[in-house]
Order: structure tokens, then C-alpha cells, then sequence
């Protein structure tokens, strides 16, 4: 199972915020934000819930499961 995510689809439909904001605003890196979108990196259960929110929805909103490898 793989860990998706609809980051880059919320950062656009909230007045098109760059990964650089969200990642300030989430006292990260660019490249970690960049990497969770990717699906290259899975944010910390921390992290999960103030990107959640931010973007005031429920963390499973967000994340979820797929059957892709």
C-alpha cells in the first residue's frame, strides 16, 4: 500500500500558495513538503495534523491509503 495526499491540489485551491509558504508556515523545508507530495517522504503524525490544520479539514482528507506499490 502506498500513502497519497492532496497537498498540491489544497495548496491551489488555497490562493495558490507555493511549497516555500507552506513549508514556513509548517517549520519545514521546502524539499520535505515537495517530497511528501511526491509520495517520497511520510510526514509525522505531528506534521500530518498541522497541515490538516492549516488547511482546516481532517487529516484523512488529506492522506490516504491506495493499493499502488
Amino acid at each position: 500500500m502506498k500513502l497519497v495526499n492532496k497537498i498540491k491540489i489544497l495548496r491551489f485551491n488555497n490562493n495558490q500558495i507555493t511549497q516555500e509558504e507552506l513549508a514556513r508556515k509548517m517549520n519545514v523545508s521546502r524539499q520535505t513538503i515537495n517530497a511528501i507530495e511526491n509520495g517520497k517522504f511520510n510526514p509525522s503524525v505531528k506534521l500530518a495534523l498541522l497541515i490538516a490544520d492549516y488547511f482546516k479539514c481532517k487529516v484523512e482528507d488529506i492522506f490516504y491509503l491506495t493499493n499502488e506499490e
